[in-house]
């Protein structure tokens, strides 16, 4: 289903509690997925898409105590946890996967992601302070993720590492508009870093996906100014799972959520 976006902002209701932060059961023969940025959008969509499937679902969030439709979520499947994580601190992310050592995970999907501000990455204005903290999240911490996730992925049945891109970062295709320079940017590196990580990681065995959730209804859409039409969150993480269901290669193509393969 398509929405057209006319306006900034979404209405969110507050649920009251805490996050229940262990799972009430486990099943060993249960396959594991661990999403980066489950508090909204599409990756709400996947914890919630996953935990329906029966996958132990690890769902991380910069702010779990704010993350009220994630806690939501928790009190209806209690095969999902919620961990608190913030990607661009290197020091949670090894703490995190101390605590996960040797439990094997079988999709690591590096989905969380910043546009950064839209007006400090036009060329008149360029503010190399965000350009940073963008490069930090979108390519630098799925980096970091899979390296210390690495071990988890290997011991798995699937061993999957997915990469959540965006077409914007299809050099071939940029040549309707400009601006956005630094997410473009940051999108393009974590396609090289996802492509020569396939190349080092293929003898253990593990598949890399770079995925296109495509035009999604989400926050950071809506902060880029997009006002066209655009699938809805639901919609655009079922496709991305099937994607990852059927990547069986080790090839890491650029795929966008139909499953086409997108030109670099």
């Amino acid at each position: 289903m398509r929405t057209r976006l006319t306006a900034p902002g979404a209405v969110v209701a507050l649920l009251s509690g805490l996050v229940p932060m262990t799972f009430a059961a486990e099943t060993p023969s249960m396959s594991t997925v661990l999403i980066t940025g489950s508090n909204r959008g599409i990756g709400l969509e996947f914890a919630r898409q996953y935990a329906e499937k029966g996958w132990r679902v690890i769902a991380t969030a910069r702010d779990p105590a704010n993350a009220t439709e994630l806690a939501a979520l928790v009190a209806k499947h209690s095969n999902l946890v919620v961990e608190p994580l913030d990607v661009s601190d290197n020091a949670a992310i090894d703490a995190l996967a101390a605590k996960y050592r040797g439990e094997p995970v079988d999709v690591l999907l590096n989905n969380a992601g910043w546009l950064g501000d839209r007006d400090a990455q036009a060329l008149d204005r360029l503010d190399y302070a965000t350009f940073e903290e963008v490069l930090r999240v979108n390519t630098y911490a799925p980096m970091k993720l899979s390296q210390a996730f690495l071990d988890n992925v290997a011991a798995s049945g699937q061993k999957k590492i997915i990469a959540i891109t965006s077409g914007l970062s299809s050099l071939t295709n940029t040549t309707r508009f400009g601006s956005l320079y630094f997410y473009r940017v940051s999108k393009v590196g974590l396609n090289m870093a996802m492509r020569t990580l396939q190349a080092e990681v293929r003898g253990k065995g593990i598949k890399v996906g770079i995925l296109a959730p495509g035009v999604v209804d989400t926050r950071l859409l809506r902060q880029s100014g997009w006002t066209g039409e655009a699938l809805e969150p639901a919609d655009s993480a079922a496709a991305v799972i099937r994607n990852i269901e059927a990547l069986d290669n080790q090839d890491a193509k650029f795929t966008l959520y139909d499953g086409t393969n997108v030109a670099w």
